[in-house]
């Protein structure tokens, strides 16, 4: 019964995490850009960009946070005795916690420190700056590193569903 809810616990938090960046990255970030920039607003890239950079955070430390949990709480799962498909799930969530550690705690953070020392709003600064093409340069890292916390978490959410053969479903 505890394992059960343990399981069930982990695909709820591993899905909503999931949900969230997907969503986040789909939809939410390309609109603000977009409906900002169609106010025609002298600053709509920098208004989009603090909004965006302050939910990547909430995403970020959560998908890190969801990560490290489904470590631990692996441990007590004896979902399959296959060796491999337990090592795959543990690879794909440690990956899953170092894209999204990655993500705040390094690429963000030197783009905020890049923003801070630009002085003015980003949409001011030319693109042949240093400091925005670095910017620009860590933007493309920081979708990559996202894509790639999601690409894991799916894995690992396929791994985590599976059932192990000869096992059916409870009713």
């Amino acid at each position: 019964m505890i394992l059960q809810i343990v399981r069930t616990v982990r695909l709820l938090l591993l899905g909503l995490w999931l949900g969230g960046a997907i969503f986040f990255g789909a939809a939410v970030a390309p609109s603000l850009f977009v409906v900002l920039r169609g106010a025609q607003l002298s600053n709509a890239n920098e208004i989009a960009g603090i909004i965006v950079t302050r939910l990547l955070a909430t995403i970020n430390i959560a998908g890190f946070v969801v990560a490290l949990f489904l470590i631990a709480t692996a441990f007590v799962m004896q979902q399959t005795s296959n060796r491999f498909v337990r090592f795959a799930e543990m690879i794909s969530l440690a990956i899953m916690a170092i894209m999204t550690g990655v993500s705040h705690w390094i690429i963000s953070a030197r783009m905020l420190a890049l923003r801070a020392a630009m002085g003015s709003p980003i949409d001011q600064i030319g693109h042949d700056d240093p400091r925005r093409v670095a910017f620009d340069s860590l933007h493309h890292y920081s979708v990559g590193v996202m894509g790639v916390a999601i690409i894991v978490g799916l894995i690992a959410f396929v791994i985590m569903t599976a059932r192990p053969r000869g096992q059916s479903a409870r009713p």
